[in-house]
C-alpha cells in the first residue's frame, strides 16, 4: 500500500488481495449466523443524524460537507441511523429476528492519523445490526456475534480476548471490545492474571484498600506558601499524604466550568467523565478561566463551599473525612475536610483510572495493564434508535413494541494490520494461510526452457488443487527472489533449480518455521495442497 496523505492509503494488488480475503473470512462467519448482506450509502443527510442527536455528539470526528444546494451532509462514521431507516419497514414480530450487515467505507476525521492502517481517516468496516423483539433476543444475537468474532480472529490467527468497554457515542448499556496484545496498539487493557476479569482502562475498576481517616475533625484553613502540587503538599509541614488529599481539576464540559475531584494519588480518566456526564467537548480550563471561576490559581484549588459550579466527585472519596484540599485562595489550603459535610457534590461517579498492581474487583489479585490493538467492538443498543426512527413491530397479543437492536463492528484494514503485528519476524510478514495474498510461490532459479516448463507445470497443478499460487519468473537473482518471498510472507515457497531438476526434486520452504526439504517434483503440488489445508483454521 502507499500513503496518499495523512490517514488515506492506496491499496496495491497484493494488499488488496489480503484485504478481500480478510473481508471474506468476516463475511463467512456473519452469514453463518444468518446475516444478510446489504450496501448502504456512505454519504448521509444531516437530518437523520440530527434526529438521533449524534450530529452534535459525534463532534469533530465526523466529516461534514455541503452540496451545491447548501444541503448539510456527512460522510458515514457508522450506520446505526441508516439501517434503522430501512428497518422501519418491519411491522411484525414474525419478521424477527434479523441480522443485516454490510462492508462499507467509513470516514473519521482523526486528529492524528498514525500507525498505518491502525488509525486512519478512511477505511472499510463490516458493521452488522441485529433486530429482535425483546432483550432476550438481543442477548442471543449478541452472544452469537461474540462467538463469530472469536472464530474470525482464530481464522485470521490473531490472538484475541474480549474486554468490558465504554459504549461512547454509540449509546446502549453494554459493549465488549476484542483486543490483541501489541506494542503498536493505542489501548490499555486492565487484566487479572488469576480470573477472567478484563476491561479497557476507560471502563476498568479495581478494589482499593480501606483507609483509616480517624474521627472527623474541624475544617481549618492554613497557609501553604509556594505549595502548588500534590507532591509538594505531601512534604510540607502540616500537609498530608497524597491519599489524604483531594485533587480538584477545573474542567470545561460543553462550555460549563465544572469541578472534578479525585483522590490526590489518582488520575482522572476523561472517557469515564464523558460517560458519566454525556459531555461532548471536554477540556481542562485555562488559567484565566480558573481564576475567574474560583479566585485562585491551580495548586490552591478546591471544592469546599463551591455552589455556583457543578461538582463531580469520584466514588473512591465517598465517606472520606480529614482530607486536605486547596482553599481557593492562593497559598492556602484546608485540612479536616469531610467530603460529604463540606462539599456540595452534584454527582458521584467512577472517574479514576485504574493503576497496575491494584486489586482485581473479582478476586483481589494484583491487576496488570497490557497495551493492545482494538480489533472489534460489539454493542447492545437497546431501543434507542428504534424509538427515534419509529422501528416498531406488532406482538402476539396485538400490542406494539420498539425493536431491540445490536451493533457489531470490525475493521477490515485494521485486522490486516493486527495480523501482521501478530505474525512477523525480522525478515518480514508471515501471513496466515487463510489471508495470504498467495498461499504458495513457485520460484524459478533460472529462466531456461526446462525450468520454465517445470515451474508452469507445478503452478498449474497447484491451481488445479485449489492452492492460490504465484509463479515468480522474474529475471532477478535468486537471493532477491528469496528475500522478496520472505518479506511479502508467502506461507510456502517451491524452489526449482538446475540441481534439483536433474534429480527430479524441488525445494519446499515453509515461511513460518524457515524449514526447507526436498520433495519429488511429481509430489510437490499435492504436498503443498495438503499443508495448506492443514494450516487453514
Amino acid at each position: 500500500m502507499r500513503q496518499l496523505h495523512a490517514g488515506h492509503y492506496s491499496m496495491l494488488p497484493l494488499g488488496w488481495r489480503v484485504h478481500q480475503k480478510v473481508a471474506q473470512v468476516v463475511r463467512d462467519e456473519i452469514e453463518a449466523l444468518g446475516g444478510q448482506e446489504f450496501l448502504l450509502p456512505t454519504m448521509h443527510p444531516s437530518g437523520i443524524w440530527k434526529e438521533s442527536g449524534r450530529w452534535d455528539t459525534m463532534g469533530e470526528i465526523m466529516f461534514r460537507l455541503g452540496d451545491r444546494k447548501d444541503a448539510e451532509l456527512a460522510l458515514g462514521i457508522t450506520h446505526e441511523e441508516i439501517f434503522a431507516t430501512v428497518a422501519a419497514e418491519l411491522s411484525s414480530y414474525k419478521q424477527l429476528p434479523q441480522v443485516w450487515y454490510h462492508i462499507q467505507t467509513k470516514f473519521r476525521d482523526e486528529a492524528r492519523p498514525k500507525s498505518g492502517l491502525l488509525r486512519v481517516r478512511e477505511f472499510h468496516m463490516k458493521d452488522s445490526y441485529s433486530f429482535d423483539v425483546d432483550d432476550a433476543g438481543l442477548d442471543k444475537a449478541f452472544d452469537a456475534h461474540d462467538v463469530a468474532y472469536r472464530r474470525i480472529f482464530e481464522r485470521l490467527e490473531i490472538p484475541a480476548f474480549g474486554v468490558e468497554a465504554s459504549s461512547g457515542a454509540m449509546g446502549g448499556n453494554d459493549s465488549v471490545e476484542f483486543m490483541t496484545p501489541s506494542d503498536a496498539g493505542e489501548d490499555d487493557v486492565v487484566r487479572c492474571p488469576s480470573c477472567d476479569y478484563s476491561a479497557n482502562i476507560e471502563k476498568a475498576t479495581s478494589s482499593l484498600p480501606a483507609i483509616d481517616d480517624g474521627a472527623a475533625g474541624e475544617l481549618e484553613q492554613f497557609d501553604t506558601p509556594g505549595v502548588r502540587t500534590i507532591a509538594a503538599l505531601e512534604t510540607f509541614d502540616g500537609g498530608a499524604a497524597a491519599d489524604h488529599q483531594l485533587k480538584t481539576l477545573v474542567m470545561v464540559l460543553d462550555d460549563t466550568v465544572t469541578l472534578v475531584v479525585v483522590r490526590g494519588d489518582h488520575q482522572l480518566n476523561t472517557q469515564k467523565l464523558a460517560d458519566a456526564t454525556g459531555a461532548i467537548q471536554i477540556r481542562p480550563a485555562e488559567v484565566d478561566e480558573t481564576v475567574a471561576a474560583l479566585g485562585a490559581h491551580p495548586g490552591s484549588l478546591g471544592a469546599v463551599g463551591v455552589t455556583d459550579h457543578p461538582v463531580i466527585m469520584d466514588t473512591a472519596l465517598e465517606g472520606r473525612v480529614n482530607m486536605t484540599t486547596g482553599a481557593n485562595v492562593d497559598d492556602k489550603h484546608y485540612r479536616g475536610v469531610s467530603v460529604e459535610r463540606d462539599v456540595t457534590v452534584g454527582q458521584w461517579a467512577d472517574l479514576r483510572e485504574v493503576s497496575a498492581g491494584e486489586a482485581c474487583p473479582k478476586c483481589d489479585t494484583p491487576l496488570t495493564i497490557v497495551r493492545c490493538i482494538e480489533i472489534g467492538h460489539i454493542f447492545k443498543l437497546g431501543t434507542k434508535y428504534a424509538e427515534t426512527f419509529g422501528v416498531k413491530v406488532s406482538t402476539p397479543d396485538d400490542g406494539e413494541v420498539p425493536v431491540v437492536m445490536g451493533s457489531y463492528g470490525i475493521g477490515i484494514g485494521r485486522n490486516m494490520a493486527a495480523a501482521v503485528e501478530a505474525n512477523h519476524d525480522d525478515k518480514g510478514i508471515i501471513w496466515p494461510v487463510s489471508i495470504a495474498p498467495f498461499q504458495a510461490v513457485v520460484t524459478l532459479m533460472r529462466l531456461d526452457d526446462e525450468t520454465m516448463a517445470a515451474g508452469e507445470k507445478i503452478y498449474d497443478e497447484l491451481k488445479g488443487l485449489g492452492v492460490d499460487a504465484l509463479l515468480d519468473d522474474r529475471d532477478a537473482r535468486a537471493g532477491v527472489k528469496f528475500a522478496d518471498a520472505e518479506l511479502i510472507g508467502f506461507p510456502y515457497r517451491v524452489t526449482l533449480g538446475p540441481r534439483g531438476l536433474k534429480e527430479g526434486k524441488a525445494e519446499l520452504t515453509e515461511r513460518r518455521s524457515g524449514d526447507t526439504e526436498e520433495v519429488a517434483l511429481a509430489d510437490v503440488a499435492r504436498v503443498v495442497s495438503e499443508r495448506v489445508a492443514a494450516a487453514t483454521p
